[in-house]
């Protein structure tokens, strides 16, 4: 039942960003048009709404592959990973940086991206993520001037038996969507948190002989 629920889940958030990238595309492509024809060149409040344009859909992106579905591992280009990420973040205090040359699958990319949204609920005044491949596993770093720890919402995703997502807001659905993850594919997460510096190990399985 819980894997139906999550994967259940996973289809509408992969169906509302499917629906909702294609409005929001057509508003850029006609901003732009709009832009090509005009005698003057585009004004300040048409230059928000196409930053703003830009914005969403990026974050759109990100989360069509973070909350989406996973069933396949259809590689994602490196290329296509790190800029998705870096364009999430665009324009924020936390500046994003994928340090994977080889290309992942979409499950992988997933695990990655949902890392990153962990991290990045400690850093409350923003800093530096870094996503890197060592030894078979995934690292995702974060690090700032300060770091929050909450040992409540890393339970969610590193202890063993099943995640306690009674009264988890919104904001952190990642932890128990992770955890869910890792779970069902036998991955144990370590998290080492620090005052300045936090990592996030996740050994992903040997691939298929």
């Amino acid at each position: 039942m819980h894997q139906d629920s999550a994967s259940l889940a996973a289809l509408i958030g992969s169906r509302i960003c499917h629906d909702l990238i294609s409005p929001i595309g057509a508003i850029s492509n006609g901003l732009e048009l709009a832009g090509m024809i005009a005698s003057a060149p585009m004004g300040p409040e048409m230059s928000l709404i196409q930053q703003s344009c830009d914005h969403a859909t990026a974050r759109i992106r990100f989360f069509r592959i973070a909350f989406g579905t996973a069933t396949d591992a259809r590689a994602i280009p490196a290329a296509e990973a790190r800029k998705t990420l870096a364009d999430h973040y665009a324009g924020t205090r936390i500046a994003a940086d994928w340090q994977i040359a080889q290309d992942l699958g979409r499950d992988v990319t997933q695990m990655a991206y949902l890392a990153v949204l962990c991290l990045e609920a400690a850093m409350p005044q923003g800093g530096l993520l870094r996503v890197e491949l060592h030894d078979g596993a995934l690292v995702v770093s974060a690090r700032g001037d300060t770091l929050r720890d909450d040992p409540v919402l890393w339970a969610i995703l590193t202890d063993d038996g099943c995640p306690r997502t009674q009264g988890i807001s919104p904001a952190h659905v990642q932890f128990a969507l992770l955890g869910r993850i890792c779970r069902d594919r036998g991955i144990m997460a370590r998290h080492d948190p620090g005052p300045s510096e936090a990592r996030l190990h996740l050994p992903l399985p040997a691939p298929p002989s």
